[in-house]
């Protein structure tokens, strides 16, 4: 989940100031003007600085001369690097200088060296802060005319240190993030203002929660403890904003804490999210609901992980208008891509994820897009598509910011659609040949992928067997840590230990609150079940799960789907091949991209007419596809047409179903006598497995 966004610092830094200023407005007892807000704005600044400010001897000059030619220029504009160099030039000794070359960098910043040079201008801002304001900075006062010559050094040391602690988040240098915080702590300035200390203690030790004190010192030695601490530093920033308020209700407006407790809701919403403490967290996401910095981006996680995909997907696309253009990963992107798997929409989610890389170029996120890309083109059956995508986010050095998702979370995603790839190759053979349990080429074929396979799962085991959050972030399925699909989790581990998987989703079943999520639990124990040939116990907790008046029939086509393909595998085994080729049918019917990878033999009806290719059409019957005639079996309706023009060739083609209702709809493929395995291209064709590309994708697939 993502911490509070850049905005909403930003947010709170303005309401800060305007606090001030009408606090300034309300000491001098100004009477009402016609001047405008920005003309106000400006005499109260210039009244500021004419206050007698603490300057050291023998630079009051300068350092006025840079206060005046400040005023207006925000740290953040295009402006700030030129500002700085002039600041610098007359008084390199002076703080602020050196504030808006940091903030500058840090702005333009896309890397780790970008971060790393932004932090040694703010690292020596600071420096000079401490060393010439210490008194301005320990002010703790309940007179406005005291604190106001405090207040624009507090909350330039604020800012300052807001943007050197983001650098060394970035950077991942967590020790320096949390000696930073300590080091502010220590003025004990009656308001945070932009850098809410107590909340980033708490972020940073969730962000680390699976390492111990032997990596960090600022950490416990488990996961819960770790969690338990950041809860409690929440709470020491709620004690820390109740503690101030007898000095604060006199200098800023009525109600301002407030405003300032929303920063702690957020990072609670995180905790109790991540521990599945839903009541909890909705809670706090209630408490949010009335500002207008509320988290839609986290809201959506939240939704998701319950199950209630239709909201999640809402969220996330309100949180499309709270992206405010960090170069950071665009959480609510990647996730929707996920629930358009879920939506049997899987070209959506690649279409989405190529506009991403298109927009962000090779910034951070880069890595994560490319892995949902590969995703969504597994989904949707194009394999070699999959393996270009996930080998592009397997080279490439994410950068994790503002995430708690790390480099583990990443690497084990990458492995895991590359295994699934690796399952889809093995499968392929299979559906592209009839004959393949006789054809000794194909068969080699097999033993190698199922050999590649053994080696990725072996890989995949050792890296996971070393992650503390396996229960909490795999087994447990939906958490806001995860980043993969909880098809690709069965995927994971179906080949290993069936009994101990057993023992754990029953228990999972019987115990989770999350009445959306208890039917995947209870999926996992009827595969598991199938794979202990407890066929009989597993059919009747598959029927139990289609009984389900809360299945959303257009968020969970891929849930259904599998509950399809269970119950098909189910039937065939009891000899019941009726009821088989029933259930196979509805799957074709629900999400037929799956079915070339899923071992299952579709019953298809074929209608070939037109100038036909007897090579492709002798080809196309080639494949593992049980070519029917009965009309009584279950079977969709393939219709294929080819043409001619000279050597230029073409066959149209659709699908439709027993209704007369088209699942594929009608396309074209051009193709010439020097194209190879057309026939096996068609076949993948009437599943929906490629075509019905956006003239955009069309493109790049022909690049």
């Amino acid at each position: 989940m993502t911490r509070s966004t850049h905005l909403y610092r930003t947010i709170c830094f303005c309401i800060c100031s305007l606090y001030a200023g009408s606090a300034i407005a309300q000491s001098n007892q100004s009477q009402p003007s016609q001047k405008s807000q920005q003309q106000q704005q400006q005499e109260i600044q210039q009244q500021i600085i004419q206050m007698a400010h603490p300057h050291p001897a023998g630079k009051e000059a300068l350092r006025y001369e840079v206060d005046a030619k400040r005023m207006g220029v925000s740290e953040n504009s295009d402006d700030a690097l030129p500002r700085s160099r002039e600041f610098k030039r007359i008084d390199s000794t002076y703080y602020v200088g050196w504030e808006f070359e940091g903030i500058y960098k840090y702005n333009h910043a896309a890397d780790y060296l970008g971060f790393k040079n932004a932090s040694v201008p703010l690292a020596h801002s600071l420096d000079l802060l401490e060393r010439d304001y210490k008194r301005m900075l320990s002010t703790r006062t309940d007179n406005v005319i005291t604190f106001l010559p405090a207040y624009k050094f507090q909350t330039d040391y604020s800012l300052t240190a807001y943007y050197l602690v983001n650098c060394y988040s970035n950077m991942d240098q967590p020790e320096k993030v949390y000696a930073l915080l300590r080091r502010a702590l220590k003025w004990n300035m009656q308001r945070d203002y932009v850098l809410d200390i107590y909340d980033w203690f708490a972020w940073t030790v969730h962000r680390n929660r699976f390492y111990t004190s032997d990596k960090y010192s600022f950490l416990k030695n488990s996961i819960d403890a770790n969690e338990k601490l950041a809860n409690s530093y929440l709470d020491s920033q709620l004690n820390r904003i109740q503690k101030n308020l007898y000095l604060n209700n006199k200098i800023f407006r009525p109600g301002y804490e407030a405003g300032d407790k929303m920063a702690v809701y957020h990072y609670k919403n995180i905790l109790y999210s991540y521990a599945f403490n839903i009541d909890s967290a909705e809670y706090y996401f209630g408490l949010m609901k009335v500002s207008p910095i509320f988290p839609h981006n986290n809201y959506a996680t939240f939704r998701a992980i319950c199950g209630d995909f239709r909201t999640a997907e809402a969220e996330y696309k309100k949180a499309v208008d709270q992206d405010n253009g960090d170069k950071r990963l665009k959480e609510w992107a990647y996730y929707r891509s996920i629930l358009d798997i879920y939506k049997g929409m899987p070209k959506g989610g690649g279409e989405l994820m190529r506009d991403m890389i298109k927009a962000n170029g090779s910034t951070p996120g880069f890595g994560w897009y490319n892995i949902a890309l590969a995703r969504c083109m597994l989904y949707d059956g194009k394999s070699s598509e999959a393996e270009r995508y996930i080998n592009k986010a397997a080279e490439f050095k994410e950068l994790h910011i503002g995430t708690t998702l790390g480099q583990s979370h990443y690497d084990f995603s990458v492995q895991l659609v590359k295994l699934m790839n690796k399952m889809h190759a093995q499968e392929a053979q299979r559906f592209e040949n009839s004959n393949w349990w006789y054809n000794p080429e194909v068969l080699a074929k097999m033993t190698q992928l199922l050999g590649d396979k053994y080696l990725q799962q072996f890989l995949i085991i050792n890296q996971f067997s070393q992650n503390p959050e396996r229960d909490r972030v795999i087994y447990k399925l939906f958490s806001t840590e995860s980043t993969v699909t909880w098809d690709e989790v069965y995927y994971l581990i179906s080949d290993f230990s069936t009994q101990f998987f057993l023992d754990r989703f029953k228990k999972e079943a019987a115990t989770d609150s999350r009445k959306n999520i208890v039917r995947y639990f209870k999926y996992f124990v009827a595969r598991l079940d199938m794979k202990q040939g407890n066929y009989k116990e597993a059919n009747t907790i598959l029927d139990e799960i289609l009984r389900d008046p809360d299945i959303d029939a257009d968020y969970e086509k891929l849930f259904i789907a599998r509950l399809f393909q269970a119950e098909a595998e189910c039937a065939n085994k009891r000899g019941d091949n009726t009821a088989g080729n029933e259930w196979l049918y509805k799957m074709y019917e629900t999400y037929p991209q799956l079915i070339p990878y899923s071992g299952l033999k579709m019953n298809m009806i074929l209608h070939i007419s037109g100038d036909v290719d007897d090579k492709v059409a002798s080809r196309l019957k080639a494949c593992n596809i049980n070519w029917v005639t009965n009309s009584d079996i279950p079977a969709p309706e393939a219709f294929v047409v080819f043409s001619k023009k000279g050597k230029s060739k073409n066959v149209q083609f659709y699908v439709r179903d027993k209704a007369g209702n088209m699942i594929v709809t009608q396309q074209a493929l051009g193709y010439n006598d020097t194209d190879p395995d057309v026939g096996v291209t068609l076949a993948y064709r009437l599943f929906n497995v490629g075509g019905d590309m956006s003239e955009k994708e069309s493109k790049e697939e022909a690049l």
